[in-house]
């Protein structure tokens, strides 16, 4: 991976000496986009959930802060250490944006796997710094090759590259200017699949607008159409889709972490704050604010655990991944839900956070790999 990670740039290597110190490193980028986030998300946070707002400047702010590039290997093992913790420091103030956090980490993770070293070299900086924006496009593939959907996308091989065409239902942190990995199955080859970066400014590629979410409609989500859209060799991140997903997906699904993380501490601070007021009849109820500050710990403890090695082979290893992500969806939801409860009435109000937590925390069980996928997953390993 060493040509590769050259031709990733400055951008990334900057973020990375933030993170080569330890656990002094992570905590320093966690503290300066956790500052952006107070300062410049959090005024956004309930427009973002409602659609008015995609917070287009803020996720190229944090870009330039480090945050899309921490997790680029250079001369040494991937870590995903401080991209987690960045994306739980976004998640403590709006889920939306810890979302869009890890579309674009996981954009970054896709180009930093890549052998295309004229991809790498095209893209890789421009990603990580957040001068190029975009999202993933692996819904509907990781269902696919976890034998619960069927490719979207077909494609062709031609002079140059490919001519590609179906649709994506939802692919997120788009715009006609971003750019997202996704995957076709070949006609002219049944059964071989690649992967490839998608330009939404192809005038072949037409982004159509989804019916409103129950939360987060303002991340950049769109149904994707391909219109026997020609992609070059030049945007060919693996001509082997099976084995790429299978070395970058612990990466996927561990990044997703960060958004957990954030949530479910931005949780317990909404239990913490409300406890002067209401701790007299809050303490009936049967889930408190310790049992999710013990249980935040031991996801954070394995989480990080994880994090330093994601391109571990071990199957032992990715059943610990599966399992570490169903928990923490789980535990999103228990603790967003305990939010509420504790609040009550104050809770239920529209201008309060803990009704949005709990929106965005069914997110978190749902997004893909969502918790009966992860459960399948679980019994299929």
């Amino acid at each position: 991976m060493g040509g590769l990670v050259g031709a990733l740039g400055s951008s990334a290597a900057t973020a990375l000496a933030i993170h080569e110190d330890g656990g002094t490193s992570a905590t320093s980028l966690a503290d300066v986009v956790g500052s952006i986030a107070r300062k410049q998300l959090a005024p956004l946070a309930g427009a973002i959930d409602e659609g008015t707002v995609y917070p287009e400047e803020v996720l190229r702010r944090l870009g330039e802060a480090g945050a899309w590039g921490s997790h680029v290997p250079q001369d040494g093992p991937a870590d995903l250490r401080c991209a987690i913790e960045a994306m739980a420091a976004i998640g403590e103030v709006c889920g939306a944006t810890a979302f869009m956090a890890w579309c674009q980490n996981t954009l970054v993770w896709y180009v930093a796997n890549s052998t295309n070293l004229k991809l790498a070299r095209r893209f890789g900086d421009s990603f990580a710094a957040g001068r190029l924006l975009g999202g993933t496009g692996l819904s509907n593939p990781m269902k696919s090759f976890f034998g619960i959907e069927k490719l979207k996308l077909k494609g062709r091989k031609v002079d140059g590259g490919y001519v590609v065409r179906g649709a994506l239902p939802w692919v997120s942190n788009l715009g006609p200017d971003h750019f997202f990995g996704t995957i076709f199955e070949r006609e002219d080859a049944p059964g071989e699949t690649v992967m490839f970066l998608a330009d939404c400014a192809d005038p072949a590629i037409t982004l159509q607008p989804c019916k409103p979410f129950l939360a987060m409609d303002g991340t950049g989500t769109y149904g994707v159409q391909f219109r026997d859209v020609f992609v070059p060799d030049e945007l060919i991140l693996a001509e082997q889709a099976a084995p790429f997903v299978k070395k970058i997906r612990a990466g996927f699904i561990l990044l997703q972490a960060g958004m957990a993380l954030g949530l479910i501490k931005d949780c317990i601070d909404v239990m913490d704050q409300v406890g002067s007021p209401l701790g007299h009849i809050n303490r009936y109820l049967p889930q408190q604010p310790v049992q999710f500050k013990e249980l935040f710990s031991e996801l954070e403890r394995e989480t990080m655990a994880l994090a330093r090695d994601p391109l571990n082979p071990d199957e032992t290893y990715w059943r610990r991944v599966i399992a570490l992500r169903l928990r923490a969806g789980d535990a999103s939801v228990a603790a967003a839900h305990a939010a509420m409860l504790h609040c009550g009435a104050r809770g239920y109000l529209k201008s309060h956070r803990a009704q949005r937590r709990l929106r965005e925390a069914y997110f978190v069980a749902i997004v893909t790999p969502a918790t009966k996928q992860l459960r399948k997953m679980l019994a299929d390993a």
